[in-house]
């Protein structure tokens, strides 16, 4: 089984900002991420973004298992973060290899289920946590990975929210002198303010 998965399935490479794959496209295809990162996002009607999860290398995607499990359309979309490479196994052989391959059931179905739980644990963070919190969160992320070049509509697309509301909220962290606020830029000043604006959540 596993040598006809190898010798059917194609490397595939996306640059950079390319789209894996748009709302409404068929699922042709189960895809293993070897290099890279994705993220895939849903979005309103009206235009607003907001980031479901994200894929790293040696990941898969949920939709796309979904997508082939029930023959439906992608409901979401997928934007590669950087150049990819991916392996791509085709919908017929996928099906094939789940029928007749415990092992590669297992390990399919173990990465929906991890998924399945990391994107219960972001609806909650949306419907739960507040903007303050939730803001704090990503500002801290972003300086931990030496980040400071990134939009307000970047920030919105992260917290699920409108660029106007990011906009607010960061205006009022720059007067507390927790971050200071540039041309598609955000520098954190003080770590330890954000901090405690995520522990006084948890708090309340």
């Amino acid at each position: 089984m596993y040598e006809k998965l190898l010798k059917e399935a194609r490397i595939v490479r996306l640059d950079q900002d390319g789209f894996v794959f748009h709302a409404g496209d068929l699922c042709q295809a189960f895809l293993l991420l070897l290099e890279g990162n994705v993220r895939v996002q849903l979005t309103s009607a009206g235009g607003r973004e907001v980031t479901l999860y994200r894929i790293s290398p040696g990941g898969s995607c949920i939709l796309t298992t979904s997508c082939l499990l029930s023959q439906e359309d992608y409901p979401a979309e997928a934007i590669a973060e950087s150049d990819l490479v991916a392996v791509a196994i085709p919908r017929t052989l996928f099906q094939d290899a789940l029928d007749r391959s415990q092992r590669f059931r297992t390990y399919v179905f173990n990465g929906f289920s991890t998924r399945l739980k990391n994107v219960i644990a972001r609806i909650e963070e949306l419907a739960f946590t507040s903007i303050d919190a939730r803001l704090a969160r990503v500002l801290l992320d972003l300086h931990e990975k030496q980040v400071d070049k990134v939009t307000h509509q970047d920030i919105a697309v992260e917290l699920g929210t409108a660029r106007e509301v990011v906009s607010r909220h960061l205006k009022r962290f720059a007067a507390e002198r927790w971050v200071e606020l540039g041309r598609g830029r955000v520098a954190v000043l003080d770590p330890a303010g954000l901090q405690r604006v995520i522990s006084s959540t948890l708090r309340d």
